[in-house]
């Protein structure tokens, strides 16, 4: 009867045999119910019930025994059955691919669903097959087989067919993994009578199209993994014990995997890795954009996808699917019906015992990676597409990257490296530019980004703060190697930091000084003024800084806080309960200020407000003073940009008398540039001279004679 072949060389073959055996299956309910039938009621099959149809209904029990006139077919049957059975299983040995077997071994389906589900696919490969259904059906509008159709093809007695209804309940292997459903054709909610269609997927997976599933390609795609667990740069701390796992659990139900960290830590390298050693693919789903599908069914298609794809689930950003508790139970239940690894990730932590509490669960932490590592990703990722002066040192020690942002700033300064139509390697200037790209830029509302287009030569300081702003820029720069590269991150469990205060009166170029050292090392500034941070509401200030912080930790910025007198004053013996709270507060910053390992500026008008416990915890203490007659000159002498029209004679000595700061300085340059577009177009020494004179205005000092001297007559 069979092909005399004792293996299918391919998965058509063998379902045409299959076919077949439906055939007669077929056949033998074709005879049964012509043996069964009277003369004149199929005339008109399905478009009306005669008195003799309901006598015939009415004289036939349920209990019926099989008719003896269908034995022959029954016998063929049961030779065919063997016969396939037998290639099949041989066929297998040989590594043949065969999906149906392929797909049963998948669901643990037996031979009873099996057969549901071939025939469920005949009339997707033959449409006469229809025709047989409503035949056998005895209406022509049923063109599908109905659960009775099948029970009565398959099973031979009353008992039989009563068993073979669980096989069609909603929790049935069938109906639970979405491999066939019922068809909406027919209203009637009889389970008899419900029409019986297997899912696309399944049909296009039977005859050899596995693509995944049109549904979920929004949310879902297949890795085939390349990486191994050799080839990750990361902690030996998280390789080792995930490594030890896979080797535990590669023949018995794993636990669930929990991979907790910020983007592009390595959570889904790590993943790849295990779908690498475990010789399966990695099925990754996009939690967040699975939870905005119309219905939860989508999830339950997606894990039968990854069942058929015979691969790792992976749920990235799964943390956010717990923000519907609804939505939270029917996940966890149907994760529940995967029983290959799982791997879930997200940024926020979950409690190991709301999920998957039968099969364990497991949680990793992914950091982002030390400065040795980061040196490691940037020279790997790279691939020697630099400039000879680019000093990876300098990128891994002044941004704080995971792998991911690592790779996206190196993609970010190819495309601007493009679109300056520069040489083909990538300079520092490039680079620099796209890690400025990737850092957060979300730093809450109490802070700004300053741009600074100033340099050293635009300031003038006393030696000594000179030195100790270019120290402030080597600590900076040599970071890395210092606390990695040397060892001294062993010695320090915290205040791995920069912290430095300039303190002095205002003017004397703090804020100006913070913009030329973020110029310097090529980082962005934030200015956050203090004074709107601290709040009279108890808790508050705490809070805000709070936030702060945290969200400084992305930022790989300078964070330059302004007005510091209005929290860091000397903190006091506690006499009431708003002393006890200002102490709070000041030792929540100072213990927020030792865990952050950004870098922190921290300005000061009055050093003398800030105590011993707080000055400990600073690297740097940078004294800004007022300038004396010298460097006011200095500063005079430069203060007007080169293009502005200036006299020849201004008189800068008698100018460097006034006891003012550079702030002061620069308002009066600029008021004297305005009064002199108005006149001659030339700042002349009276412009200036009335310039100043408004500037004492606004510091409530009298203008006298005996300041102004022989330019006194100009004000007057």
């Amino acid at each position: 009867m069979l092909c005399d072949m004792n293996v299918y060389e391919t998965n058509i073959e063998y379902l045409l045999d299959e076919l077949k055996r439906i055939d007669l299956l077929l056949h033998k309910n074709l005879d049964k119910r012509k043996s069964e039938s009277n003369p004149g009621i199929d005339d008109f099959p399905g478009l009306f019930i005669s008195e003799d149809e309901v006598n015939s209904i009415l004289q036939t029990p349920v209990y019926q025994k099989t008719d003896e006139s269908t034995d022959h077919w029954t016998e063929k049957i049961e030779t065919i059955t063997m016969e396939i059975v037998a290639k099949k299983n041989e066929s297998i040995q040989q590594n043949k691919k065969l999906l149906l077997p392929a797909l049963s071994k998948t669901f643990h389906l037996s031979p009873f669903e099996e057969d549901v589900l071939l025939i469920c696919l005949a009339p997707e490969l033959d449409l006469r097959y229809e025709k047989l259904y409503s035949y056998l059906q005895n209406d022509v509008t049923k063109k599908r087989p109905t659960v009775d159709l099948v029970i009565r093809l398959l099973c031979s007695s009353i008992r039989e067919r009563i068993k073979a209804r669980e096989f069609f309940s909603n929790s049935s292997t069938l109906l639970s993994n979405r491999l066939i459903y019922f068809s909406n054709e027919d209203g009637s909610q009889l389970l008899l009578s419900r029409f019986l269609r297997a899912d696309d997927k399944i049909i296009n997976f039977l005859l050899g199209t596995n693509e995944i599933d049109h549904r979920i390609k929004r949310h879902s795609f297949l890795v085939k993994p390349r990486r191994t667990f050799g080839e990750l740069i990361l902690a030996d701390e998280i390789i080792r014990p995930v490594a030890g796992l896979v080797k535990k659990y590669s023949n018995k139900k794993p636990p669930v995997l929990y991979f907790q960290g910020p983007y592009g830590t390595g959570k889904k390298m790590t993943a790849e890795a295990i779908s690498k050693e475990l010789g399966v693919s990695l099925f990754v789903v996009d939690s967040k954009t699975l939870l905005k599908s119309e219905s939860f069914e989508t999830l339950g298609i997606t894990i039968r996808e990854a069942l058929l794809q015979d691969s790792l689930l992976y749920l990235e950003g799964f943390d956010s699917l717990f923000s519907d508790e609804n939505a939270a139970k029917y996940i966890i239940r149907e994760l529940g019906r995967y029983p290959g690894w799982i791997i879930l990730s997200g940024e926020a932590d979950l409690e190991p015992g709301s999920i998957l509490k039968d099969r364990g669960f497991i949680s990793f932490g992914f950091k982002v990676p030390s400065y040795l590592h980061r040196k490691e990703l940037w020279k790997s990722l790279m691939n020697g597409n630099i400039s000879n002066d680019v000093d990876i040192g300098a990128l891994a020690s002044k941004f704080n990257f995971s792998g991911g942002l690592i790779k996206d700033a190196i993609t970010t300064s190819q495309n601007i490296s493009i679109a300056k139509n520069k040489a083909s390697k990538l300079t520092t200037e490039d680079l620099f530019e796209g890690c400025r790209a990737q850092s957060n830029k979300k730093l809450i509302s109490f802070a700004r980004k300053i741009e600074s287009t100033n340099t050293w030569e635009d300031i003038f300081l006393p030696d000594d703060t000179k030195k100790q702003l270019n120290e402030v820029c080597g600590y900076i720069k040599y970071k890395g190697i210092i606390y990695a590269e040397w060892g001294f991150d062993k010695k320090l469990s915290l205040g791995k930091g920069l912290n430095v205060l300039f303190s002095g009166p205002s003017g004397t170029g703090k804020t100006m000084v913070a913009g030329i050292i973020a110029n310097e090392v090529k980082l962005d500034l934030y200015k956050i003024d203090l004074s709107n941070v601290v709040s009279k509401y108890i808790g508050e200030t705490e809070k805000n800084l709070g936030r702060i912080f945290k969200e400084a930790e992305t930022t790989n910025a300078i964070i330059f806080f302004d007005e510091a007198d209005a929290l860091f004053g000397k903190r006091s013996e506690v006499r009431d309960s708003h002393d006890r709270y200002a102490n709070i507060e000041i030792n929540y910053l100072l213990q927020k200020m030792e865990e952050y390992e950004g870098i922190v500026i921290l300005a000061s008008n009055f050093s003398n407000n800030i105590d011993e416990a707080f000055l400990r915890r600073l690297h740097f203490k940078i004294d800004f003073p007022s300038p004396d007659e010298e460097l006011r000159e200095k500063i005079w002498r430069n203060i007007f940009p080169r293009k502005t029209p200036v006299a020849e004679n201004i008189d800068y000595s008698f100018l460097s008398m006034f006891k003012i700061t550079g702030g002061n300085m620069k308002n009066i340059a600029l008021s004297a540039a305005f009064l002199a577009a108005g006149d001659s177009g030339v700042i002349k020494m009276e412009h200036i001279i009335k310039g100043t004179q408004r500037e004492f205005q606004k510091m409530g000092k009298l203008c006298t004679k005996e300041d102004f001297g022989q330019y006194y007559k100009i004000l007057t």
